[in-house]
């Protein structure tokens, strides 16, 4: 039985031919630790494809530019390879390109989050008695103090 060239179906070693969609592959290349939160992310416009925002559903092709915001980071990549199924992180980036840009951005980001939290002071213990008494009255709104 011949094999159609333009088939999306997956091979055993989950890579496909042609298309997949973006939820999937989302998924597949460990943007979104689960298809609902791929899912999720796309119906809430956190990923664009090709400059425009996608639905879960829509076929993403190899050589397509993807935008992803994960929390405060956006991620610009272009797609390399197609897969359906998960696999490891090692195998995982290597089915995309991040842009230099992109990158640089996120590292800024890293570093600027890493200095807030050196210069945080954390307490040292539980809050006493007279403590947490300020803390109930702050949640109060009680300012006469």
């Amino acid at each position: 039985m011949p094999t159609n060239p333009t088939s999306t179906t997956a091979r055993p070693d989950g890579r496909c031919n042609n298309e997949v969609r973006l939820d999937r592959w989302l998924w597949a290349a460990r943007f979104y630790k689960t298809r609902q939160l791929s899912v999720t992310a796309l119906k809430s416009g956190k990923v664009a494809l090709n400059g425009r925002k996608a639905k879960p559903s829509r076929a993403v092709r190899v050589g397509d530019k993807l935008t992803v915001r994960r929390e405060q980071f956006l991620y610009d990549v272009e797609v390399l390879e197609l897969r359906e199924k998960r696999v490891g992180a090692e195998l995982a980036q290597k089915m995309y390109r991040e842009t230099e840009e992109s990158l640089a951005r996120r590292r800024e980001l890293e570093a600027q989050r890493d200095a807030q939290r050196k210069t945080m002071r954390y307490p040292d213990g539980r809050p006493s008695k007279k403590d947490r008494r300020i803390l109930g009255q702050f949640k109060r709104g009680d300012f006469t103090q």
